[in-house]
């Protein structure tokens, strides 16, 4: 199946999609709601930031973002890599490398150095795709493995 990459920039109207995506991946008992979330995605930018959603077709089934700020024990960070989701039924089509690779490269267009992300199940993903592990962080009680990628290597 073929599949695009879009912006949120250029398609405002998926974001209420990328919101969804992102509570069903990642909501708890303290999350916003859908509209906060939404409004967050189209929000003004503070720095290099961007939200990407993949089309297969006209279908989104996928997301990630170069966002400003993620994990509120470390504001000494920035960017991260954050909200990387795919449907279930759309996993394993290389879909999730397609996404983390189009956030570093807007990253790098950005002048990034060191990109960052948190993920508490997806680090084997990200080692192979050049993350390397910073050590470990408590994000709402959890503990998550803090990881960095550095953007001026080939």
């Amino acid at each position: 199946m073929e599949y695009a990459i879009v912006t949120i920039s250029d398609r405002p109207d998926l974001a209420p999609i990328v919101a969804g995506f992102v509570l069903q991946a990642f909501g708890h008992a303290d999350s916003p709601s859908a509209a906060e979330i939404t409004a967050q995605i189209l929000a003004p930018h503070r720095g290099p930031e961007e939200t990407f959603v993949l089309l297969e077709g006209e279908r989104p089934v996928g997301t990630a973002a170069l966002s400003y700020d993620d994990l509120k024990s470390r504001p000494d960070l920035t960017p991260w890599l954050a909200s990387v989701v795919v449907e279930p039924d759309s996993r394993g089509k290389g879909y999730a490398i397609a996404l983390v690779r189009r956030v570093e490269a807007m990253a790098r267009e950005a002048g990034v150095q060191t990109l960052w992300l948190f993920t508490w199940t997806a680090e084997p993903l990200y080692a192979r795709l050049g993350w390397q592990r910073v050590g470990l962080e408590t994000n709402r009680g959890r503990e998550v493995v803090l990881m960095k990628r550095d953007l001026t290597a080939a």
